[in-house]
């Protein structure tokens, strides 16, 4: 098994981010440093009040520290974007990495987003299966003439080509039926974004994996993405990392993501969501997911807007230690 950092790039409104961007350096280098092997890059639009960093000029000023881990998006909304660009700017960081760039893409689901580019939210599927098939062959041809429902390329190609052969790997979200279905149809790996609860992912990861078998693919990476927070003792843990993650769900709900809002019990809530505890406990939550899921790439987000960068940090050392 592996492990991975999510890296926060959303902060409360009134905090200067500038101070902020040093912080971000500081975990990309312990990530490193505790045997981390990959870094995953959030994506939205249009946020206010919360400040968010765009993914594109991150990720390429992160992969300078990064050095050798691979990094991506988790996830880029690809629909409102046009598949030239994306199939652009991805072989640039293929090469920035040398090679160690994941694709890690998804529909989206918000209206102010698909409003503001001018894209029904309808028409995410179908330009999300087109956008896939152009990219790839932006990257594996020198020119190419595609005359699509949505995007056109008339005699013409991506000069840059990508570092790795074919393109880098595409990791598709999604959380249901359709969605897992279509990954193993187009991607290289399902990332399971566990928000809904073990009770979800479990079933449709069986379907992933029939998937799998129906369509003749193979996968051999198992990624999953947990709130993880790994405290000093695990009878304060939940506390301590209490608010921010509240502070966070609350904005998926505002953002009309259902089921994101915490209004139970913090503990009870985050249940089969969360990853929470001493490294004891979390160690023994990593085993379990493991042995249900078989989910062998832990994709740790360790910070939420308003965090102590110090307790995200010390949770990286522990899950080095864990993982190691």
């Amino acid at each position: 098994m592996q492990v991975g950092l999510m890296i926060n790039t959303q902060f409360p409104e009134g905090t200067n981010v500038v101070d902020r961007i040093p912080e971000i350096v500081t975990q990309v280098k312990a990530a490193r440093d505790a045997g981390f092997k990959s870094l995953w890059f959030p994506h939205h639009w249009l946020t206010y009040p919360m400040q968010m960093l765009q993914i594109a000029p991150v990720m390429g000023y992160i992969a300078a520290h990064a050095q050798g881990m691979t990094i991506g998006p988790n996830i880029l909304v690809l629909p409102p974007l046009n598949p030239m660009h994306v199939a652009e700017e991805a072989a640039t960081l293929d090469v920035l990495t040398n090679g160690n760039y994941i694709l890690g893409l998804g529909l989206g689901y918000r209206q102010q987003e698909f409003d503001a580019f001018g894209i029904p939210l309808s028409e995410r599927a179908p330009r999300f299966n087109e956008a896939i098939g152009l990219m790839k062959r932006l990257w594996t041809e020198d020119k190419i003439t595609h005359k699509g429902r949505f995007y056109t390329v008339n005699d013409a190609g991506i000069g840059l080509k990508p570092v790795r052969p074919g393109g880098p790997p595409l990791y598709i979200g999604g959380s249901s039926e359709v969605a897992v279905r279509r990954a193993a149809r187009i991607g290289d790996a399902w990332i399971i974004v566990n928000s809904n609860g073990l009770s979800h992912s479990e079933p449709l990861m069986k379907t992933y994996r029939a998937a799998l078998t129906e369509y003749g693919r193979t996968a051999t990476d198992f990624p999953i993405m947990v709130e993880c927070y790994v405290g000093a003792n695990n009878a304060t843990a939940h506390e301590e990392c209490r608010e921010s993650l509240q502070y966070k769900y609350a904005a998926y709900a505002a953002w009309g993501f259902e089921g994101r809002k915490i209004d139970a019990n913090f503990e009870d809530y985050g249940r089969d969501k969360f990853i929470i505890g001493d490294k004891v406990k979390v160690k023994e939550e990593i085993a379990r997911y493991n042995e249900i899921l078989g989910t062998n790439h832990f994709v740790m987000r360790c910070q939420w807007p308003g965090l102590p960068v110090e307790r995200t940090l010390d949770s990286i050392k522990r899950l080095g230690e864990i993982f190691a």
